[in-house]
């Protein structure tokens, strides 16, 4: 988890570090001594966990959590309780009041890793149903009818300045019909395939061989542009 530390007294932001770099699974990004410091790191770094002081001059601590849009994590650490009931108000994941032993700082960080592998999973869980929701085909227009293309069935696409040829697998002629190369790529993208030349569009599960920057499926051979020859290299191992 990316963390920041938000206190105005440099020894409250050391003794905060120090804990930090006894954590494993924490990694301190940014160590701020007032909220506008704090911003600047947000805006340049992914955070996930704030430990933040609450009185400190020019904002607040609760003042300046409320002002965030995406709100990380939070973990109070201060030396006054009176704002407890407000921080829970806002959904903080603890508060700590000063001074804090290392068991308890580890007991509220581990509470904040729980909470953000779950949120993790659920953020996996619902893409990954997002993907599998996208139909598998799609319809063309072929001499005045729509034609149904099936994706998995497709083992390269051509293309032919203001048209595109569509190969099926177990058909001897493809599909012509007008459409663009890129928006026949934005189509299929997500079902593993992959330009790898200015005219071809190929199935990356249907590939036979590749030699010597040409592919091969079936008896066919595609050339490949020296611009996408690592890349394809690369899809083709994480397969």
């Amino acid at each position: 988890m990316n963390c920041i530390v938000l206190d105005d007294e440099s020894m409250g932001r050391k003794l905060v570090e120090e804990n930090v770099r006894q954590i494993p699974f924490l990694n301190l990004v940014g160590s701020c001594k007032n909220a506008f410091e704090a911003m600047e790191v947000l805006a340049k770094e992914p955070v996930d966990l704030i430990f933040s002081d609450i009185q400190m001059p020019g904002m607040l601590g609760t003042q300046f959590i409320q002002s965030l849009t995406n709100k990380p994590l939070v973990i109070f650490i201060t030396a006054y309780d009176q704002y407890a009931v407000e921080s829970f108000s806002m959904d903080v994941v603890d508060y700590l009041v000063k001074p804090v032993s290392m068991e308890r700082f580890s007991l509220a960080c581990h509470k904040a890793y729980k909470i953000f592998l779950a949120e993790k999973t659920e953020h996996a869980s619902v893409v990954g149903s997002q993907k599998a929701s996208k139909e598998d085909f799609f319809f063309v227009n072929v001499e005045y009818s729509l034609v149904k293309i099936p994706i998995p069935q497709v083992t390269h696409i051509e293309g032919l300045k203001d048209y595109i040829k569509i190969y099926l697998e177990g058909e001897k002629r493809p599909i012509l019909t007008k459409m663009t190369m890129k928006s026949i790529e934005a189509r299929v993208v997500d079902f593993m395939f992959m330009r790898v030349h200015k005219s071809f569009i190929v199935n990356l599960r249907k590939i036979n061989s590749i030699k010597h920057q040409r592919i091969k499926i079936g008896e066919i051979e595609i050339p490949v542009s020296d611009s996408h020859a690592a890349e394809l290299l690369e899809k083709i191992g994480s397969l």
